[in-house]
C-alpha cells in the first residue's frame, strides 16, 4: 500500500512543470520587488535586448546584458561607481507568468542569492 501511494505521489510530482515562457521579458517596462532582512525593495526598469536603464530612489543606473539562454542574463553596469557596483550580477528566471515572473540573483561567483520577483508595466 506504501508502496502504491509513493508511486502516485512520485507520478503527479513528475509530472508538474513550472512555467518559463522567459521570451516574454527579454524586453519591456517592469518593476521589481526584493525583500531583503524584511524590507521591500522596489525599482523600475526598461530593458532591450542589450540594454537594462534601472530607477532606484530616484538614481538612474544603466547596465549591459548578457543572455546566457532565454532564462538566464549577465548584468554589467556602464558607469560603475564604486567596487561594487563593478560585479557582474547573474539572474535567473525561474518561473513565469501572464505578467510577472520570479527570479533569483547574485554577484557572479559568489553563492549567496536573492529572489525577486517583477512584473510587466506595459
Amino acid at each position: 500500500m506504501r508502496l502504491l501511494l509513493f508511486f502516485t505521489v512520485f507520478c503527479f510530482m513528475g509530472c508538474y512543470q513550472v512555467e518559463r515562457n522567459c521570451k516574454a521579458f527579454r524586453t519591456g517596462h517592469f518593476y521589481s520587488e526584493v525583500v531583503i532582512d524584511g524590507s521591500i525593495y522596489r525599482s523600475e526598469f526598461k530593458r532591450l535586448d542589450d540594454l537594462q536603464i534601472e530607477t532606484y530612489n530616484n538614481r538612474i543606473d544603466s547596465s549591459r546584458l548578457r543572455w546566457i539562454n532565454d532564462c538566464e542574463v549577465v548584468f554589467k553596469t556602464i558607469n560603475p561607481k564604486n567596487m561594487a557596483e563593478r560585479k557582474d550580477i547573474h539572474l535567473k528566471i525561474l518561473a513565469t507568468t501572464d505578467t510577472s515572473y520570479t527570479f533569483e540573483y547574485a554577484y557572479v561567483g559568489e553563492t549567496k542569492k536573492q529572489k525577486g520577483i517583477a512584473f510587466t508595466m506595459d
